[in-house]
């Protein structure tokens, strides 16, 4: 594997051309992020929801991981912090259902029983190995950016069995989060590529494909779900497999 920050001559095809690297999204792109938060939410939540249908922790969990992402935004933007948004989240989700988590040892403990169940369930979707072992093989760099605070994500790569994705930007490492063009370039840098020879795939459509291909890397959505945005006319892949030619 290349050393991080050093150039590589080695180059790959893909669907979208020729490449040296490749920075994924961390989050819904190489790890199931949504899996390990409605199992673990489930868990910690079930002695508050007796009876709940499966239709019923359905929508709990679209509540938590897509409803109430302006939460993360606000901690992103320094207003709240990270475990705090996690509970004004799950209060939300909740409250869905008529139940109020009250403030003092009753928050405290559904937010520790979470932060302790939650990691347990993050594992790697089924088409990331073999990706990687495909760029290990050809010599091709890879790396990782993410909106996460870098420790937080190291921690979450190695305990879903990604150690080898040893490039890794975080929110912390320069101060700014996806759009902001410097954290995309601050993982090519990582790579020892030039940004339009790498590839930036990640599940959000527009900080990973569109927030990159602007700050001049070759973006592509990783629509896993097969959602229709009209409009769109960026590089888009339902899988991983689908990148290698």
């Amino acid at each position: 594997m290349t050393a991080p920050g050093t150039a590589t001559s080695a180059a790959l095809s893909t669907r979208f051309g020729m490449v040296r690297g490749i920075l994924f999204d961390i989050d819904d792109t190489l790890v199931d992020l949504e899996f390990s938060m409605t199992t673990a939410l489930r868990e910690v939540s079930e002695h508050l929801l007796p009876g709940l249908d499966q239709a019923g922790w359905e929508r709990f969990g679209r509540i938590f991981t897509h409803e109430t992402t302006h939460y993360y935004d606000r901690y992103l933007a320094g207003e709240l912090t990270f475990n705090e948004q996690r509970l004004l989240r799950g209060r939300a989700a909740l409250g869905h259902f008529g139940v109020e988590l009250a403030d003092g040892e009753q928050s405290h403990q559904w937010l520790t029983a979470y932060m302790e169940k939650q990691p347990a369930y993050v594992k790697p979707f089924p088409d990331v190995m073999p990706l990687l072992d495909v760029l290990d093989r050809a010599g091709i760099p890879y790396g990782a950016v993410s909106n996460n605070v870098h420790d937080y994500q190291r921690a979450k790569l190695d305990g879903a069995g990604l150690e080898r994705v040893r490039r890794l930007v975080g929110t912390d490492t320069l101060g700014v989060a996806k759009p902001n063009p410097a954290i995309y370039l601050e993982g090519v840098r990582l790579l020892g590529t030039a940004p339009f020879e790498t590839l930036y795939v990640g599940d959000n459509r527009l900080l990973d494909a569109e927030g990159s291909t602007a700050a001049g890397l070759l973006g592509v959505w990783l629509n896993r779900a097969g959602e229709q945005v009209e409009g769109f006319d960026g590089g888009m892949v339902a899988s991983l497999d689908e990148l290698v030619t």
